[in-house]
């Protein structure tokens, strides 16, 4: 598994080579340093924490500023274990775009925008009730449990409440662009989260 920390900035569009236009989403992956690792004698399994975003030390506390010694680098914002990492890795090693050189499709996860609550239909697709005047169902929940049997209404019911702000995996997008250079990663179609907002790419597991 590879995998590195980035920031989405926004969707775009760009035109293939056949002039076929593609909306892509780009991410901005600045360098992730290895803070520290885990291996299966000491710690029970395999991982490598990255480390991405430096942040000012006096906001950070003593216990956390403390772990970036080790890897002598400045404390970091934003910090992802990443578990039986392909690559090896030392302490202090710092990572880029160049990780995913041949990497065509990876799997994004981010947090998704906050939609409050909201009813069912907005929330699980309901169809509602009639629109004509006089229905008095329109947006309605309806019946959401039985009749006297088992007369309660089951766990799992699809009902009004709070919508996203969610961990969300998009799988398979296709990597348009990738540039080292500049820390920029052009992904097919959408990923979840607001703009400014911190994603993990990783490579694609099915594909």
């Amino acid at each position: 598994m590879l995998g590195l920390i980035g920031k989405k900035i926004g969707m775009t569009q760009v035109f293939d080579a056949n002039g076929k236009l593609i909306p892509v989403t780009a991410i901005k992956i600045e360098d992730n340093v290895v803070v520290s690792k885990m291996t299966k004698d000491k710690n029970g399994y395999d991982s490598v924490l990255l480390g991405t975003l430096d942040m000012s030390e006096k906001r950070a506390s003593k216990p956390y500023a403390g772990q970036f010694a080790a890897a002598g680098c400045h404390v970091k914002e934003e910090l992802k274990e990443f578990r039986d990492f392909e690559k090896d890795v030392n302490i202090g090693d710092s990572l880029n775009l160049n990780l995913f050189e041949e990497v065509m499709f990876v799997d994004v996860t981010g947090t998704s925008k906050g939609k409050g609550f909201q009813g069912g239909m907005k929330r699980w697709g309901f169809g509602g009730g009639r629109a004509t005047h006089g229905s008095k169902f329109h947006r309605d929940l309806g019946g959401t449990a039985m009749s006297s049997t088992p007369a309660r209404t089951f766990k799992g019911q699809h009902m009004a409440g709070h919508m996203g702000n969610a961990k969300v995996t998009v799988q398979n997008l296709r990597v348009v662009k990738s540039d080292a250079s500049e820390g920029l990663l052009l992904v097919k179609g959408a990923v979840p989260g607001c703009n400014g907002c911190t994603l993990i790419v990783k490579k694609a597991i099915k594909k």
